[in-house]
């Protein structure tokens, strides 16, 4: 069980990596798409890319299409809620609030558990308040005042939150692969009906194109490759737990702009980056002893 548990924090932090250099393939790509375009390309792209595994992994014995099509569409549902907020709040308030407000599913998560009558142990609770501060710091340099914006951002880490606890139940129930081709397929469709409405100028395929570069990395790479190794992962992890590593995409993400894009990294964002670190390796610390089966 510890073996498998670790692997799992290794393939999240892996999701968590990818996740934050795809903050840099979005920004380029949403130089000539819309956000809802190129979120149908991008998760388009992720479930084309899953399709040929089809025929290598074959559905377990007790497979039931009704429930993976119920799962995948609560799962596709809530994931294009999460990015319909995110960008629609990115209207009306900075990056950097964007990022911070995101990043509070850290919390989120074992708040809505207790919800669903979930505990959290001790030091998760403790791992993921440093992530907090650590994330504040990381965004310190960019915090403007709060506004309607602000609001968005935060119904998208609800649902961010959400999306994490909702994997949690289902990645035990349906099989992994095709969960994830559901959901992708979900959020893509949904993407396209408000991109027809809201984005017709800017969905042409002259710009589909021109913007193949970091559509093929946020498509193959991170929907392809981390969100579907996200459900595999949560197969084996408590959803708060999940939700502290993969908060570290925003160090990824300062690292990758700081890299790539020549954007600025402050001694705030350092210290923001360490403690993050050590919440993580905090929340880590329960795994040393026997853990309730009902904590988050």
């Amino acid at each position: 069980m510890h073996a498998k548990k670790l692997q799992a924090d290794v393939l999240l932090l892996l999701v968590a990596i990818i996740w934050g250099f795809a903050f840099v393939a979005q920004r380029l790509g949403l130089e000539l798409l819309g956000p809802f375009g190129f979120n149908t390309l991008r998760f388009l792209l992720g479930a084309l890319s899953l399709l040929p595994l089809l025929f290598f992994f074959k559905a377990p014995a007790d497979h039931c299409h009704k429930r993976l099509f119920v799962s995948g569409l609560m799962a596709g549902g809530v994931l294009f809620a999460g990015a319909s907020f995110q960008q629609a709040g990115l209207v009306y308030t900075t990056a950097g609030n964007a990022g911070f407000i995101t990043g509070l599913y850290i919390i989120f998560v074992p708040l809505l558990g207790l919800w669903f009558g979930q505990q959290t142990n001790i030091n998760t609770w403790i791992g993921g308040s440093l992530a907090v501060i650590g994330l504040y710091l990381l965004s310190f340099h960019q915090l403007t005042q709060v506004n309607q914006g602000d609001v968005l951002e935060i119904c998208g880490a609800l649902c961010w939150a959400a999306h994490v606890l909702l994997i949690a139940k289902l990645a035990p129930k349906v099989d992994n692969l095709r969960l994830a081709i559901t959901q992708f397929l979900v959020c893509a469709a949904l993407s396209a009906l408000v991109a027809l409405i809201l984005e017709t100028e800017q969905l042409t395929l002259h710009n589909a194109l021109n913007s193949w570069a970091p559509i093929a990395y946020a498509g193959l790479i991170s929907v392809g490759i981390a969100y579907t190794l996200q459900i595999v992962a949560q197969k084996h992890s408590p959803p708060a737990h999940a939700a502290i590593i993969m908060s570290l995409e925003a160090v990824a993400a300062a690292f990758g702009g700081w890299l790539i894009l020549n954007e600025g990294f402050t001694l705030f964002g350092l210290l923001g980056c360490s403690l993050m670190l050590l919440g993580m390796l905090l929340s880590q610390l329960p795994s040393l002893y026997k853990r309730d089966k009902h904590h988050v």
